[in-house]
């Protein structure tokens, strides 16, 4: 088994800092120097999209940029957000405004290089108690079913696996539902497509029931036992601790390392023998303040975490 490579999300540098990192060349340069081997592209606001760079020699540019620095992109989180509103929804009986916009940013991090691209339900997590009440979580479900079952044949024509990051902010966060809506996905022939597991939100989902509509399902288990449920549809991992909390943003707090509940010397073994198609542990500090100050200290602790459980 090779050895983890460990990558860290851009997004952690807009929100919540005092002095958003705007500047993508500037994340580059000092995630080389603190020795990380990828980056993870939040392709959205100020860094790269298809909107800085929209042609194929301008992408080409940055993906040299990237190499030149010595780090590999290890996935790509895009900017779908927009596609909650009926006419544009991810839930329309014919969702194409959504799988329009899939299809572009597959076309333009396939230029990237990259092989996994991150995707989430997009409604709230208590949608079908409220706007989508007439709709129902059933059809709900099989809707977005169907729109990523055309998005994982999209990825496929590019290479690449989708990543579903389920997280309590966002509709069918439950465990049960977690394990139901990956598994019909991957029943309509999407081996690509699978979850993004999340070690925070895991434990927030499984462990703690956060923001769960109805009655609250958690598992005995917490996160070890959801990991071990969702064992070989799990495309993508992100690592972070967390405290039992959810942020002033409706979802799980991304607990610097060692400021947490979670036991990694239990989760790393688990996560490295549950059939992930790639080697990335991806630090996720979203919303955490002064991310800087802690980006050091994620790559120390997982460097001495890989050297007990992947170094080989």
């Amino acid at each position: 088994m090779a050895k983890a490579r460990i990558s860290i999300g851009t997004w952690a540098y807009l929100f919540n800092q005092e002095q958003p990192t705007n500047d993508f060349h500037v994340i580059l340069h000092k995630l080389q120097d603190l020795g990380y081997d990828g980056v993870e592209l939040g392709s959205f606001g100020p860094h790269p999209s298809p909107v800085s760079h929209p042609t194929k020699a301008s992408r080409q540019k940055l993906r040299k940029e990237i190499a030149d620095h010595g780090l590999a992109l290890s996935g790509i989180a895009v900017d779908l957000w927009a596609f909650k509103k009926p006419g544009t929804s991810i839930v329309d009986e014919n969702p194409s405004a959504y799988l329009t916009a899939f299809l572009g940013w597959c076309a333009f991090a396939a230029d990237l290089d990259v092989k996994t691209i991150r995707v989430d339900t997009v409604i709230d997590w208590d949608y079908f108690e409220k706007d989508g009440k007439e709709l129902g979580a059933a059809k709900g479900l099989d809707r977005i079913v169907s729109a990523w079952d055309k998005a994982s044949k999209i990825a496929a024509d590019y290479g690449m696996n989708i990543c579903w990051e389920f997280e309590p902010g966002f509709a069918f966060n439950k465990p049960s539902e977690i394990v139901q809506l990956v598994e019909q996905v991957r029943a309509k022939g999407n081996n690509n497509f699978g979850v993004l597991y999340d070690t925070c939100h895991a434990h927030m989902c499984a462990g703690i029931g956060a923001n769960q509509p109805g009655t609250k399902e958690t598992l005995p288990g917490g996160a070890l036992e959801l990991l071990e449920k969702l064992k070989g549809k799990i495309t993508h991992v992100h690592v972070i601790d967390s405290d039992g909390s959810l942020n002033e943003h409706n979802t799980s707090t991304h607990n610097p390392f060692g400021t947490g509940n979670l036991d990694f010397d239990k989760l790393a073994p688990a996560l490295r023998n549950s059939g992930v198609p790639n080697d990335w542990w991806c630090v996720d500090l979203c919303f955490w303040p002064n991310a800087w100050q802690v980006t050091a200290d994620s790559k120390k602790y997982l460097d001495k975490l890989r050297e007990k459980y992947a170094a080989v």
